[in-house]
C-alpha cells in the first residue's frame, strides 16, 4: 500500500497552524522488501514542533506508535529534545556526520526503524513531485542525498533545455539582429575602395 497524501493549493497555508495540515508524503508499498528509503516527506518549515505531530498523526496508524526521530543539524536550525504531539511525546536527536543530512530517521517503540526522504520546504512543486516519487519506489537504490543529486541534475538539465528551446524560438522569430559582416570582406572592400590619389 502507497500512502501519499499531496500538498494541495487549495488550502491557504497562512489560515491554518502547520500541526493542522496534512503533511505531503509518500510512502514505499508495505510489504516490500527493504530499501535504503520508505519514501519522502516535504515539511513547510524547517520548524520540527510544529511539523512533527502532523506527521506522527499518519505515521502512528501505519507504523506503530512513533516515540523517537534523529535529524541531521546541519540543516534543521533548531532541534527541541521533545516534542508534544497527539497523546504522546516524541524524543529527538541528532547525528552530524553520520546521519544523511536530507534524511530523517524514526523509531517505533514497537515495530522497527524507518528513514525517509527530507525535501527542503523551498523545493519548487514538480522537483518536490519527482522526488515524492522516487523515494517511495522499492526498486530504487539511491540514498537521500543522491535523490537530491539526481533531482538538481535533472532540474539544471530541464532548465538547460528551457533556455535552448526560447533561443531557438526567438532566433526563428528574428531576435538575432544580421550577423555583421566577416572581417574578410571588409578588408576586401577597403582594399577595392580607390585611394586619394587614383582618381585625380
Amino acid at each position: 500500500m502507497t500512502a501519499t497524501i499531496p500538498y494541495t493549493s487549495a488550502v491557504d497555508d497562512r489560515t491554518f497552524s502547520l500541526s493542522s495540515l496534512p503533511p505531503r508524503l509518500s510512502l514505499a508499498p508495505a510489504g516490500t522488501d527493504p530499501a535504503l528509503l520508505d519514501g519522502a516527506w516535504w515539511p513547510r518549515s524547517r520548524d520540527l514542533t510544529a511539523e512533527l505531530p502532523a506527521l506522527t498523526a499518519v505515521l502512528d496508524p501505519l507504523w506503530g506508535r512513533i516515540t523517537r526521530v534523529t535529524v541531521n543539524p546541519t540543516v534543521w536550525p533548531v532541534i527541541p529534545r521533545k516534542v508534544p504531539v497527539q497523546g504522546h511525546v516524541v524524543h529527538v536527536g541528532w547525528f552530524k556526520p553520520e546521519q544523511d543530512p536530507n534524511k530523517l530517521l524514526l523509531l517505533s517503540y514497537t515495530t522497527g526503524r524507518w528513514d525517509l526522504l527530507v525535501i527542503p520546504p523551498q523545493t519548487d512543486p514538480g522537483t518536490a513531485a519527482r522526488l515524492l516519487t522516487a523515494a517511495a519506489d522499492p526498486a530504487r537504490s539511491l540514498t537521500a542525498s543522491g535523490l537530491m543529486r539526481e533531482a538538481e541534475l535533472f532540474r539544471a538539465a530541464a532548465e538547460a533545455d528551457w533556455d535552448l528551446a526560447r533561443e531557438t524560438v526567438w532566433d526563428s522569430e528574428g531576435g538575432h539582429s544580421a550577423r555583421p559582416a566577416s572581417r574578410r570582406s571588409v578588408v576586401t572592400a577597403v582594399a577595392r575602395a580607390p585611394g586619394p590619389r587614383e582618381g585625380m
